[in-house]
């Protein structure tokens, strides 16, 4: 999970907020919910 704790750093420098964690919710998921300085929702995910 390294590159998605990386990518969310770079998110959150730029304005996002976490919506959920769902890495820490469900273990073993590959994807966390956050918004946009605006307020729109998007996931970061690993594949």
């Amino acid at each position: 999970m390294d590159e998605l704790d990386g990518e969310e750093k770079r998110a959150l420098a730029h304005g996002a907020t976490v919506l959920e964690q769902t890495d820490q919710l469900r273990p073993g998921a590959n994807w966390r919910i956050y918004a946009d300085p605006a307020g729109h929702p998007f996931c970061l995910c690993l594949h």
